[in-house]
């Protein structure tokens, strides 16, 4: 059979088929990779898979389907990707009857190699094809057809769809999907399309139903959530019908372009006190030559003039960002730029990384010019700096009070909890009568780079 004829965009068959799709004894088994909207998209995909009797199961011996929900954002994210097929390999000779699927990002970027070089790989689906799902299966145990569908959507927001989530008090809603920004770096406008926003009515009413079920805080998710976009409605409109809607709960949001953080959203952000005081606003590089080669569209003035507003009119505002290094034609000035504006804007955290090209970006048309063993110096420059910036700032904290959501135990130890500010700070707490989802006064007594150490200011 010829590549084209594996792809069922347009016309998902219907086959007759000993496979009952409705019957309730199947299980999924999904790893997900990535980002947090692939998360998020993981909560979408079991709740496509539920209608049609599949169980989620944590342990890959006892399922019937295998997901990989991917994340192509690097090439050591697909790289993960690709050692995981091969260890899934023994388990698909000793059961063949196990369907593999790839999910996400990498399927829609990948489609043809991962069928015709990953044997193993029965299905593939992009992020805007979950509803295919079902068929999709009843077709490859009817007709043993292995089936693609990639087809990237103007207007697939699954809206309707209740996710399948875990218990817990801390929950995602995604209010948006694709970008429309083109970083020249970046693959996402090319594996999950252009911007769409829901309707801010099932926004809404998804966070209230979520608090009513016990939901203490949730984060808003897109790709560019300051995009939003829809009836009129920015992304500030949005966040202040979430916030009036349910006082009680914390709102948060992810992830932002500074292009788009305006003032008007920084002052919804300090109007409400249920919106927490957390931005993270990635900045990718301090070099004003480099952002113009990736295509950001503001300047370090402009960066550091939304940072400031942010910080006058939302006093300790937990403030964390993105940065690249190695990006083609970097230089040392440019690498020190970098470094400089981490000291001046005094992130509380930043997740870095060394540049690394992705096909069909702008920026994959240009030499990669920066030698791996630079890169993973300057690297570690950062990620140095930011350590300290981190220590300096959290033991400042030392002898302050602060509200902190119980999430659950401590990783380390049961006698333990471990919560977060509204500023996103990670706080450890005698665990005493507290349970997860309670609000927990303390004082902060210790500090690391990353963790706060706390004791309790009430019984």
């Amino acid at each position: 059979m010829s590549f084209d004829g594996l792809i069922l965009n347009n016309d998902v068959k219907t086959v007759e088929s000993k496979f009952n799709l409705h019957s309730n004894n199947k299980r999924v088994y999904i790893e997900t990779y990535g980002c947090q909207m692939n998360v998020s998209d993981t909560e979408i995909i079991l709740s496509v898979l539920s209608d049609f009797g599949y169980n989620e199961t944590t342990e890959i011996s006892e399922s019937d389907l295998i997901f990989l929900n991917t994340c192509s954002v690097r090439e050591n994210a697909e790289r993960k990707i690709y050692n995981r097929l091969k260890q899934l390999k023994g388990i698909k000779r000793k059961s063949p009857d196990k369907v593999i699927g790839i999910l996400g990002c990498m399927a829609e970027r990948l489609k043809k190699d991962l069928i015709e070089k990953e044997k193993i790989v029965d299905i593939i689906v992009g992020p805007d094809e979950y509803r295919k799902l079902p068929r999709l299966i009843e077709n490859l145990y009817g007709t043993g057809e292995k089936g693609i569908a990639v087809k990237l959507s103007r207007d697939e927001t699954y809206d309707d769809i209740v996710p399948v989530r875990k218990e817990g008090v801390t929950a995602w809603i995604s209010v948006m999907r694709g970008c429309d920004k083109f970083c020249t770096f970046c693959v996402v406008p090319f594996t999950r399309g252009r911007e769409r926003s829901r309707k801010v009515s099932s926004i809404v009413n998804e966070a209230a139903s979520l608090y009513e079920e016990g939901v203490k805080e949730v984060t808003l998710l897109g790709q560019n959530v300051n995009s939003y976009n829809e009836g009129g409605n920015d992304f500030a409109d949005l966040l202040r019908q979430v916030a009036k809607a349910v006082p009680g709960m914390r709102i948060r949001y992810a992830t932002s372009h500074p292009y788009d953080c305006s003032r008007k959203l920084l002052e919804t952000m300090a109007k409400y006190d249920n919106i927490c005081k957390y931005i993270h606003l990635p900045v990718q590089s301090g070099s004003e030559r480099i952002l113009k080669l990736m295509n950001r569209l503001y300047s370090i003035k402009q960066y550091l003039e939304v940072l400031n507003y942010a910080k006058e009119i939302m006093p300790g505002i937990g403030l964390s960002t993105d940065i690249i290094t190695g990006f083609p034609t970097e230089t040392e000035e440019d690498h020190r730029m970098t470094l400089e504006l981490m000291e001046r804007a005094e992130y509380d955290s930043a997740y870095t990384f060394a540049y690394s090209p992705r096909e069909n970006t702008k920026s994959y048309r240009l030499e990669d010019d920066v030698a791996k063993e630079v890169k993973l110096r300057r690297l570690d420059e950062i990620i140095s700096l930011q350590r300290k910036l981190s220590s300096r700032i959290n033991k400042k904290l030392i002898g302050c009070e602060k509200e902190v959501l119980i999430e659950g135990s401590s990783k380390k130890s049961e006698d333990f909890l471990m919560g977060r500010t509204d500023c996103n700070k990670t706080v450890i707490v005698p665990r005493g009568s507290s349970a997860a989802g309670d609000f927990l006064k303390v004082k902060i007594i210790k500090s690391n780079s990353a963790t706060l150490f706390a004791e309790r200011t009430e019984t």
